[in-house]
């Protein structure tokens, strides 16, 4: 509870996206089954498929900005009334 000396910060007044977005959460949806492949590989002992992995994370970050750019982003103007 606030009390009555509380004063806001209007700084810190605005809601911030905390990326919640289409693009931020094909983002992270690619990098996560990139991580998944690359550790099995690790665990199983195939580096061929970890390289296979690290280059799924890389395409994730390319999936997310290239979302962003087409207007998915947080306040993007395809982005929908998420928030």
């Amino acid at each position: 509870m606030a009390n009555a000396n509380t004063q806001i910060d209007p700084m810190h007044a605005e809601e911030i996206g905390h990326g919640n977005s289409k693009a931020a959460w094909s983002m992270v949806f690619v990098m996560l089954v990139g991580f998944v492949v690359g550790c099995i590989a690790f665990a199983g002992h195939n580096p061929t498929f970890v390289y296979v992995g690290c280059a799924i994370v890389v395409v994730g970050l390319i999936v997310g900005w290239a979302m962003k750019k087409a207007g998915f982003g947080v306040n993007g103007s395809r982005s929908g009334d998420s928030h």
